[in-house]
């Protein structure tokens, strides 16, 4: 019957056929990208828009070195993943388990978002070290999921088409963390018509996060199946042997090698725009908590239409060229956001920043896949995850110092965040992705697109 449901549903999502490999059904399709919908509430809630400002305002007391200590349990969280997840993804894949991780990480996830509730009810250094160490613990888990559902993206469409089915996703994922911020900024309001402080209405903000990420979970498990096969029984040091290997033929996949150092750059700047929108608008712009909520969910609007109409762009005029447009739409956001001192000025970079952020992490995604060998889509997903971890660690962290290194200046510190889509776009220019997609498919074992799909299990 869910399942049923469901795949009327999916009709409205607007699924095309010829974007999707041989035997895949659109109810597939729609059960992976439940989980962009389910998870986008986390980043759109916690890491942007609500328990990332209350943290440095009101748990921090809007100290200076508040915005770095934010930055610090992110960079933890992400160093973890950064270290783990390749291993992760290369055992994934030797034992076709991505769906059973993927289930385990959504409740890890889940559980760490409600338990962040508990903080605003705290008070002194206890309450700042819990706070971090639950959003490591949850920023871990939720950094595992959205690279295990990556790798389940080129099992379900054909390689001209990933760029449509990436932005479905991603779309689709704007329109989850806009029901779940929609659902908190109307609490809010109701709270602060009352007179209710951050203290109150915050806590509750993180259980309905973690409900509408767990309920909607629910119809990827349903819908979505492991289509790939157990290679061999292995132990973890296969897989580690598995991953050193990929490592020494670095050179056979070196335009994947070039996009993961793109990726290390332009995904740097777009943490910086994740992690610490808000806390730029309420602390430079002087937006209150309403008013920070609602420029979020404007821009997670503007993302998801970015995210979709960008989709069908790249696969027309091609993944490399699409990606560099919208990096220059990123620097022009760091600029914009520098300069203006009016929220009028700072709603038009947000809104910028909203559609290209749709779009040149669709992309990122869609190049991926395109350059990934199909029987290691894990593991390469795990070293995109390795490159996007990596960057989330520099972007942020590098804007936290710069921010408390002059004395509390996120001014220079976002203009300084422009230098990371210069270097992502200069080393886009080696990618070529015909000749990347021509390696993917020699590797060992790789099955070509002519070859029959994977049995569904």
């Amino acid at each position: 019957m869910l399942g049923d449901l469901l795949y009327e549903e999916s009709r409205l999502a607007l699924f095309s056929q010829s974007a999707l490999r041989p035997g895949v059904r659109k109810r597939e399709v729609f059960g992976w990208a439940m989980y962009d919908f389910a998870n986008s509430g986390y980043t759109t809630v916690v890491i942007t828009a609500v328990f990332a400002a209350y943290f440095v305002g009101g748990i921090t007391k809007s100290a200076p070195w508040g915005p770095f200590a934010w930055t610090v349990a992110l960079s933890i969280s992400y160093a973890i993943v950064m270290l783990s997840m390749p291993a992760i993804g290369a055992w994934a894949d030797l034992h076709a388990a991505k769906k059973r991780i993927l289930a385990i990480v959504t409740i890890g996830c889940v559980l760490g978002t409600a338990a962040l509730a508990i903080t605003p009810q705290l008070g002194g250094p206890f309450a700042v070290a819990l706070a971090m160490g639950l959003v490591v613990v949850s920023n871990t888990f939720y950094s595992y999921g959205e690279s295990l559902t990556g790798a389940f993206l080129p099992e379900l469409a054909t390689a001209e088409g990933m760029g449509k089915v990436s932005g479905w996703g991603w779309a689709f994922g704007y329109i989850g963390g806009m029901l779940a911020l929609g659902l908190c900024l109307a609490y809010v309001l109701w709270s602060q018509a009352r007179g209710l402080p951050a203290a109150h209405f915050v806590p509750v903000t993180m259980l309905i996060t973690a409900a509408i990420y767990g309920l909607a979970a629910c119809a990827t498990f349903a819908l979505l199946p492991e289509r790939a096969q157990p290679r061999a029984a292995a132990d973890s040091r296969s897989a580690w042997q598995q991953l050193r290997d990929t490592f020494r033929q670095a050179r056979a996949y070196r335009d994947f090698m070039w996009l993961l150092a793109c990726t290390v750059c332009y995904q740097g700047g777009v943490a910086v725009a994740i992690t610490l929108a808000a806390i730029y608008a309420e602390q430079v712009i002087g937006f209150v908590p309403s008013e920070t909520m609602m420029l979020i969910f404007v821009l997670n609007v503007a993302a998801a239409l970015g995210a979709f109409g960008f989709g069908y762009l790249q696969d027309r005029i091609g993944h490399r060229r699409a990606l560099s447009g919208t990096l220059v739409a990123w620097i022009a956001v760091c600029v914009i956001a520098a300069s203006v001192t009016t929220k009028g000025g700072f709603w038009w970079a947000a809104t910028i920043a909203g559609l290209a952020m749709g779009s040149s992490q669709s992309a990122g995604r869609a190049m991926t896949g395109v350059l990934a060998p199909p029987r290691q889509l894990a593991e390469f997903f795990g070293l995109w995850s390795f490159a996007t971890r990596l960057a989330a660690i520099i972007g942020p962290l590098s804007y936290g110092t710069i921010t408390w290194a002059t004395g509390g200046n996120q001014r220079i510190a976002i203009l300084a965040t422009s230098t990371l889509f210069i270097a992502g776009l200069l080393l886009l220019l080696p990618i070529d992705m015909r000749r990347g997609r021509a390696a993917a498919l020699r590797g060992e074992g790789a099955q070509s697109e002519a070859e029959p799909p994977l049995t569904a299990r």
